[in-house]
């Protein structure tokens, strides 16, 4: 949540304590309901009652008890700044919470887009606050969007008031009246930009000769540019200087304030600032600041050019995060590069024993970080490079494993070759020893039988001379 780190120090101010005499004891919370919750039932009625309406669209709050905590705090934040405007005289400023989840058609209906975002609804106006969650802040922002979108300045007094504003955008112009015409568009288009930009306008001839303005003309002021731009093409209808502002808006040098400060951050170059940290108050700050302004003014033409300064005596509570995140001791300016998606971040140089950069080095500093040459993304890159170095010392580590493996592969497919290759011929020997001796067998039985065989031919033949003797012998007796 945006508001994390701002809304300790806007709890702390609910319970402290009240030390002094009558007149400086600051408002506790008195326990008091008075912020309404709105759903589609009672939210016409509700926002009718007063001039003015604060509305805030939070998260739906479930089972989980941070959530739980955290949503407490934002609402005794919103009912701290109720009590406070409870008692004023010139406007009813009301507090209502709508519900993103349970109330999704009243935030369609009012025109709530943005969750944990605080919309403002005045004079047909809806004005989104941007800012720290902290009623102080809050309540001080009220001050300024029920204020005229236009201040006239009628005399000398208000016209020095005028000049020691150098932390806005400011317009001013000469016109004959209230009534005039061209008047009424230049208060038109103030409404569209209230109470973020300052509009002065005089009727006094004096004034108006002091501040180098000729009748219907207006002057657009940057912050902390000593000269204006004169806006061309005079008279103006309410769109002409509708869009001169919206083009010109993003200031060379601006200053990162509690009621703008998240729409300050989010509007980046290519997601990028230039932040300078400088405490107005402390010499070697002031000093620094006042080189800063002087780039500035050199510079302010230059449309790619948007400086950040934050003065950290402006925001107690985010000085250890903001030396914690970035590295850098904030007891000293600092000047440097911070992407705004990761906070990775890259800083000048610049020792406490030296003194401060000229406007000059700091001008070539800029010019360095414009062109592309200190960019915090190049310690990503770095790191990436490692990492592919990583990657490829582990692919010829993987490389050489599989080559030793191949090697080892083919070792033993040769020692299977070599074994299939012994075990065959020991087979084939096997099998011609098998054969010989199948051979002999055969050859010795055969050669047995051939002598059975001639041992019997031998014993016929006797046998047969045997009969033929005595049959001679017979043949003889008979004779």
């Amino acid at each position: 949540m945006k508001w994390a780190w701002v809304l300790l120090g806007s709890v702390l101010a609910l319970g402290v304590l009240t030390w002094g005499d009558k007149g400086l004891e600051i408002p506790t919370y008195d326990g008091k309901d008075r912020v309404h919750v709105l759903s589609n039932s009672n939210y016409k009625s509700v926002m009718k009652k007063y001039d003015v309406m604060v509305l805030y669209l939070h998260r739906h709050v479930g089972q989980n008890r941070v959530a739980q905590k955290q949503f407490e705090m934002e609402e005794l934040v919103l009912e701290l700044a109720a009590q406070v405007l409870d008692d004023m005289k010139d406007e009813d400023i009301g507090f209502g919470l709508v519900d993103a989840k349970k109330d999704v058609a009243v935030a369609k209906k009012l025109g709530l887009e943005e969750v944990d975002s605080i919309y403002i609804f005045s004079d047909d106006e809806i004005i989104e606050y941007d800012g720290e969650m902290a009623a102080e802040t809050l309540v001080e922002f009220l001050y300024d969007v029920v204020e005229e979108p236009v201040e006239i300045i009628f005399n000398d007094r208000e016209l020095k008031g005028f000049h020691n504003i150098d932390e806005d955008i400011k317009l001013v112009g000469y016109f004959k009246s209230e009534r005039s015409s061209h008047f009424i568009e230049f208060d038109d288009a103030a409404e569209e930009f209230h109470p973020f930009i300052k509009f002065f306008a005089t009727f006094d001839l004096k004034i108006a000769k002091k501040l180098g303005l000729i009748l219907n003309e207006v002057d657009f002021y940057e912050p902390f540019m000593d000269k204006p731009v004169t806006i061309p093409g005079k008279p103006y209808t309410e769109a002409e200087l509708v869009d001169f502002i919206e083009e010109n808006d993003r200031p060379t040098l601006r200053k990162l304030e509690g009621h703008s400060m998240y729409e300050i951050w989010e509007d980046t170059m290519d997601g990028q600032h230039i932040v300078a940290f400088a405490e107005e108050d402390d010499p070697d700050g002031y000093e620094f600041l006042e080189i800063l302004k002087e780039v500035a003014r050199e510079n302010t033409m230059n449309p790619y050019l948007s400086i950040v300064w934050i003065d950290p005596d402006d925001f107690p509570l985010l000085v250890p995060y903001w030396e914690k995140t970035f590295d850098i001791d904030l007891n000293s300016p600092q000047i440097g590069v911070v992407d705004v998606e990761d906070a990775d971040s890259i800083w000048l140089d610049m020792d406490d024993d030296e003194d401060m950069p000229t406007a000059e080095e700091l001008d070539d500093w800029i010019e360095d970080v414009l062109a592309g040459n200190i960019d915090p993304d190049d310690d990503d890159d770095e790191d990436d490079d490692d990492d592919d170095d990583d990657d490829d010392d582990d692919d010829d580590d993987d490389d050489d494993d599989d080559d030793d493996d191949d090697d080892d592969d083919d070792d033993d497919d040769d020692d299977d070759d070599d074994d299939d290759d012994d075990d065959d011929d020991d087979d084939d020997d096997d099998d011609d020893d098998d054969d010989d001796d199948d051979d002999d067998d055969d050859d010795d039985d055969d050669d047995d039988d051939d002598d059975d065989d001639d041992d019997d031919d031998d014993d016929d033949d006797d046998d047969d001379d045997d009969d033929d003797d005595d049959d001679d012998d017979d043949d003889d007796d008979d004779e």
